[in-house]
C-alpha cells in the first residue's frame, strides 16, 4: 500500500448504526492521511447525519433498496466512483453487492474484509474480520492496518450544524428545570422490541419523579409510539416527537438527554457516541456479537436468567422461535427504573452541547 493517498471513498450501506460505529474508523483515517478527501458512502437516507462531520469531505447515498436496487447499478455506480479519481476503496460491507461496487470502480488500492471467499479476488488487501473477538469498532479499525495505523480507537464526537443544535437546546430550555429521559421503544427487529407495557411503566415512573420525558421514534415508528403512549397514565406530560425529526434533529436533541432508554437500534449507537448516558435492553443477541453500546455511561439490560436459545442470529427475527421471547420480557420495569435513577443521580445534566 502507498504511504499517501489524496481520495479516499470508504464504503458502509448497511443500517444506520453501522454507519455510525465507521466514525473511529474515519477519525483514524484522517489523522493518518491528513491532506486526502474522505468520503463516506451509506444507504440512502442516512447521508444527512454525517454532513457536519470535519473528517469528511462528502458523503453520499446508495440507494439499494430502490432506484440503485440490482448488481447492474451496483456495476454502474462503482464505475462512476473509479472515474471520480479516487485511489483508495475500504469496504466495511461484506455483501457480493459491495464486492461488484469495489471491482467496478477500478481503484487500484482496495481494502476489504477476506470473508466471504470471493472477497480474496476483489481486495488487492485483505484482513480478518475476528468477528469472536473484537467489537465492531475494533473490526472496522482493522481495516486500516494494512495502511500503517494501529492503537485504541481514536475518541471521536458526531459533529451537527450550529443551528440544529442551537434549535434542540431551545427546546429543552422550553422543556423547564429537570432531568429529561428520552425513551425509543422501537427497533428494525421485532423480536430486539422490549414489550410496550414495560415502556409505559418506565414512562409513568418518571414522570411520577419529576422528570421530563421524550417519546422518540422514526417515521415507520408513529404507530408504536402512539400504542405506548396509550398506556401511560400521565400521557399528556409525555412529549412525543415520534416522526417528527430528521436525522440531524434527533442527534442534536438525543445530545441534550440526561438518560436514553432504548431497544438495540441505530439511535442507540447516535446516543452513546455523543456521550449520552444509555439503558439498552438486549435480548436475541449477545455482548460477543461487538454491538454493544461502549463508554462508562452506557448500561445494557439482559436478563438475568441464562437462556440456552440466547442469542438465536445476529439480527434477531420477526418472531421468536421458541414462542416466549423470555430474553426480553425477563428484563424487568424495576432493572431498568433502577438504571435510570442512578443515572440521573450521578449525572444530571450530561453537559454535551
Amino acid at each position: 500500500m502507498r504511504n499517501n493517498y489524496k481520495k479516499i471513498a470508504l464504503w458502509q450501506t448497511a443500517f444506520l448504526g453501522d454507519a455510525v460505529l465507521t466514525l473511529p474508523l474515519i477519525k483514524a483515517l484522517a489523522l493518518r492521511f491528513p491532506d486526502a478527501e474522505i468520503h463516506l458512502i451509506v444507504r440512502k437516507g442516512v447521508e444527512a447525519l454525517f454532513a457536519g462531520q470535519p473528517e469528511l469531505a462528502g458523503v453520499h447515498g446508495f440507494d439499494k433498496r430502490g432506484a440503485q436496487k440490482g448488481m447492474g447499478a451496483a456495476r454502474t455506480f462503482g464505475a462512476e466512483l473509479g472515474r471520480q479519481g479516487f485511489d483508495l476503496f475500504v469496504s466495511a460491507h461484506t455483501s457480493m453487492r459491495s464486492a461488484v461496487v469495489a471491482t467496478s470502480s477500478g481503484i487500484k488500492d482496495r481494502i476489504g474484509y477476506d470473508a466471504p471467499w470471493y472477497n480474496r479476488f476483489v481486495y488487492s488487501q485483505t484482513v480478518q474480520r475476528r468477528f469472536d473477538e473484537l467489537e465492531e469498532v475494533e473490526r472496522l479499525l482493522a481495516l486500516a492496518e494494512p495502511l500503517g495505523i494501529s492503537g485504541p480507537a481514536p475518541d471521536v464526537m458526531l459533529e451537527l450544524p450550529t443551528e440544529v443544535l442551537g434549535e434542540a437546546r431551545e427546546f429543552f430550555k422550553e422543556l423547564g428545570e429537570g432531568p429529561v429521559v428520552g425513551v425509543h421503544p422501537g427497533s428494525t427487529w421485532e423480536t430486539k422490541k422490549w414489550p410496550e407495557r414495560n415502556f409505559a411503566e418506565v414512562i409513568d415512573k418518571c414522570v411520577a419523579e419529576g422528570f421530563k420525558v421524550i417519546l422518540f421514534g422514526g417515521p415507520d415508528e408513529t404507530g408504536l409510539c402512539e400504542s405506548v403512549l396509550a398506556q401511560v397514565e400521565q400521557a399528556d406530560a409525555v412529549v412525543n416527537l415520534a416522526g417528527k425529526l430528521g436525522l440531524q434533529q434527533l442527534a442534536a436533541y438525543i445530545r441534550q438527554l440526561d438518560v436514553y432508554l432504548t431497544n438495540d437500534s441505530g439511535p442507540m449507537h447516535i446516543a452513546w457516541i455523543q456521550k449520552v448516558p444509555v439503558v439498552a435492553m438486549f435480548g436475541p443477541t449477545v455482548r460477543r456479537f461487538g454491538f454493544f453500546p461502549r463508554g462508562q455511561q452506557s448500561t445494557v439490560l439482559e436478563s438475568p436468567d441464562k437462556l440456552k436459545c440466547r442469542p438465536c442470529g445476529l439480527h434477531g427475527g420477526k418472531t421468536c422461535p421458541e414462542k416466549h421471547h423470555k430474553c426480553m420480557t425477563d428484563i424487568t420495569v424495576e432493572m431498568a427504573w433502577n438504571e435510570i435513577e442512578q443515572k440521573v443521580g450521578k449525572g444530571g445534566e450530561n453537559g454535551n452541547d
